[in-house]
């Protein structure tokens, strides 16, 4: 069995790619990435020699290489994507084009060659805000920001595939994630690196803002449920943990398991669009497979947290091209800001 895993380099892909690994050590993988900021070749630095492995750079837009990786593959998983929601209100055309004419890319592969089945990994996001009432499968779709646009466009284009080609689609749709290997830019890397330097944590806002928090292997073990369903046809599957919890309260965990000082928190001004609550309805994943998370959330924060304490010259590399977006939406101009320098 082959495996195609687009985005494999990032914190999610290269997360799912060691869990597959372990789950189905007689499973053949192929990851291709373009290796864009977040992509990081470390993440898969274990596999190196491994012969069931193979690592393509190239990026999803292109339809050479996306035909010769797909022709061979019984499933493709779609991780690639530009994800932070701060980039997106800044260069919105980056997110169209990878995130859905990418996603279009893969699917005109996968229905050209109809061998192989697809993975489309969404977001929560899709839905803007959660309200009282957690969005089921057949919420309505209100996205807030451009990165969530797209996505949703790219879920719909992926229906779109079962409906008109029947070709073998399936889209889920998870919360926030947390684990080892995220880049720093997100929330819990971004806190833990920033009390380590010593650096302010910036707070959107109240910081009253909720998520559902869930660890990725959580994740990857509920896309592994999925795959081996059968169910490609065109359904949706959200994936959440139901750990609710705001930017506050993550924080507190952080700053908690370093030993530093609240002082180090510091509010800016909110982001455009912010949603205020995230999460989703699960009952239909939990029916269907008998899934349901396995990680505590706070010793999974926790555990994170640690995680980049004790993987220091992994993120150190990373802070030459990291963005400090806190910085972005206090009256700035449209522009990139210039790259952020890590304190030796």
């Amino acid at each position: 069995m082959r495996i195609l895993v687009t985005g494999g380099a990032g914190f999610i892909g290269s997360n799912f790619v060691h869990h597959m690994f372990q789950a189905h050590p007689d499973y053949e993988v192929d990851v291709l990435d373009k290796l864009t900021y977040a992509g990081n070749p470390e993440n898969l630095k274990s596999l190196k020699g491994n012969k069931a492995f193979r690592f393509f750079k190239g990026d999803i837009c292109d339809p050479r290489i996306v035909d010769r990786l797909v022709k061979d593959a019984d499933w493709v998983v779609n991780f690639a994507a530009e994800t932070h929601v701060d980039r997106s209100i800044l260069f919105a055309g980056d997110f169209v084009k990878t995130d859905v004419y990418g996603t279009f890319v893969l699917l005109e592969a996968v229905r050209k060659h109809g061998r192989g089945s697809f993975v489309q990994i969404s977001t929560d996001e899709v839905y803007g805000e959660a309200g009282e009432v957690p969005p089921a499968e057949n919420g309505a779709l209100m996205p807030k920001s451009p990165y969530a646009a797209s996505k949703a466009g790219a879920d719909r284009l992926a229906y779109s595939y079962w409906v008109t080609y029947q070709t073998p689609v399936v889209i889920t749709r998870c919360t926030n994630n947390y684990g080892p290997y995220q880049f720093p830019e997100k929330l819990i890397p971004l806190f833990a690196t920033n009390a380590m330097l010593g650096r302010k944590l910036p707070v959107y806002g109240s910081g009253q803002n909720t998520r559902d928090w869930i660890h990725v292997l959580d994740h990857c073990r509920a896309i592994d449920a999925i795959m081996h369903s059968g169910r490609f046809k065109g359904e949706v599957f959200n994936i959440g943990a139901g750990e609710e919890h705001s930017v506050l309260e993550i924080s507190d965990i952080v700053l908690e398991t370093l030993g530093k000082s609240k002082d180090l928190l510091h509010n800016v001004a909110d982001r455009p669009g912010h949603v205020v609550r995230h999460a989703v309805d699960t009952k239909k994943i939990r029916s269907a497979f008998g899934w349901a998370p396995r990680e505590d959330f706070r010793e999974g924060i926790r555990q994170t947290v640690l995680w980049y304490r004790n993987n220091e010259p992994w993120w150190r590399r990373l802070l030459d091209r990291q963005i400090d977006f806190s910085k972005s939406f206090g009256g700035a101009k449209k522009q990139k800001p210039a790259p952020r320098k890590g304190r030796k």
